[in-house]
């Protein structure tokens, strides 16, 4: 998939380019911006259409406010971040966030018109913000005005996609999480196209569950049971991917860092014991694994990173694919705990060959068979619009 890139824009000296970016960051209770990777993250795009002489209208979503303005999710110290960090940016205009509107995430064809009229071109820069649904600022502003891609969004449809249509083998899979619904789409897909799924935190809970095993006080899906169990089934097939799930776990009875932890087997688990990490055996399993991998997509911590004491298994991992990427596999990480484990331990994100800026739109297009429906308007040989 070859997408229309912001080089091939016409004359733009004096014309009006409204780009969708994703600058859905966060402050912390004194104001102060936690994190601004994704903010660094457009300045290239937006600096070559300045450079183009191109008069800029940028718009975000920040946060969930469902329609409703919410004084903590303007865009204001956002945009004043922006043009601290590049002075070319100084004259752009900023819009509020897009979903203080309802029909933004509706897709409503009065709020598209709305939009589209802040410009006479459109640029997506905002990969994080891309999924399987449709919304006003990312899929119908994009029909209505001749669109592009920028620099970021190249680069992540171009990395992302080699994964796919041109991996190195062994191709491995880690995946981790809360939520199965989140990632099973990915499982379900990367069974055809994987060698290797290794499973951590809440999902390998659900599924050491569906292997029968006692896992006390642990977090896992009760209703995901029979899913994970029919996953495993499909995974026993010729041709299909092997799906790794621990067999041994670090327990405790609380999430402290205090608490006394243990180190068991799976069958040794019972009563109040909680999996907060998986165990020792489990990361030889998978360090072991990466290390033989050409291709490697990491997404979600091993373990409750947040707290040092089950912290270990993710450390080791992120060494061991960091090594393996020494040595000439192709690695992706993305995701936001993921980020932020590497950022909470000072691990080097550079270590690894592309690092996504989007979580749920990393999973989203790697399990789609299709393009994303924000993506279609700029593929190359769709019609650009005449204005």
């Amino acid at each position: 998939m070859k997408l229309r890139s912001i080089e091939h824009m016409p004359e733009l000296d004096g014309k009006r380019v409204l780009v969708r970016v994703d600058h859905n960051v966060e402050f912390d209770q004194n104001g102060r911006l936690k994190d601004d990777r994704k903010i660094r993250l457009t300045i290239p795009t937006l600096e070559y259409l300045v450079d183009r002489g191109a008069k800029l209208v940028l718009m975000t979503h920040v946060g969930r406010p469902k329609g409703k303005i919410m004084e903590n999710l303007r865009t204001a110290p956002i945009a004043a971040h922006l043009k601290s960090l590049s002075p070319k940016l100084k004259d752009c205009t900023y819009l509020e966030n897009v979903r203080f509107d309802p029909g933004e995430e509706g897709n409503d064809s009065a709020y598209v018109r709305e939009l589209a009229k802040h410009g006479e071109y459109f640029v997506n820069e905002a990969f994080p913000s891309l999924h399987t649904y449709e919304e006003a600022s990312t899929c119908g502003v994009a029909r209505l005005l001749p669109s592009f891609a920028g620099y970021n969004l190249l680069e992540e449809v171009a990395k992302l996609s080699q994964v796919i249509s041109d991996p190195r083998r062994p191709l491995l899979l880690l995946m981790s999480g809360a939520k199965m619904e989140t990632k099973i789409s990915v499982i379900r897909r990367f069974l055809d196209i994987a060698d290797d799924i290794l499973l951590g935190g809440c999902i390998a809970n659900t599924f050491i569950a569906a292997r029968g095993f006692d896992i006390g006080g642990s977090k896992y899906e009760i209703d995901a049971i029979e899913l994970a169990q029919e996953l495993m089934l499909e995974a026993g097939k010729e041709e299909k991917a092997d799906i790794h799930i621990p067999r041994d776990a670090v327990v405790a009875s609380a999430a402290s860092e205090d608490a006394v932890k243990l180190d068991l087997p799976l069958e040794d688990i019972e009563g109040d014991m909680k999996i907060f990490d998986i165990g020792a055996v489990t990361v030889k399993r998978y360090t072991d694994q990466i290390a033989k991998a050409g291709t490697i997509i990491w997404n979600g911590p091993m373990g409750l990173y947040e707290f040092n004491r089950f912290s270990h298994a993710s450390k080791r991992i992120a060494e061991a694919v960091s090594a393996a990427t020494k040595k000439g596999a192709f690695s992706v990480i993305g995701g936001g705990d993921t980020l932020d484990f590497h950022t909470h331990y000072d691990y080097p994100l550079d270590s690894y060959s592309f690092v996504s800026s989007g979580g749920g739109a990393m999973l989203e297009f790697l399990s789609s068979a299709k393009p994303l429906p924000a993506l279609v308007p700029m593929v190359e040989g769709e019609a650009v619009i005449a204005r």
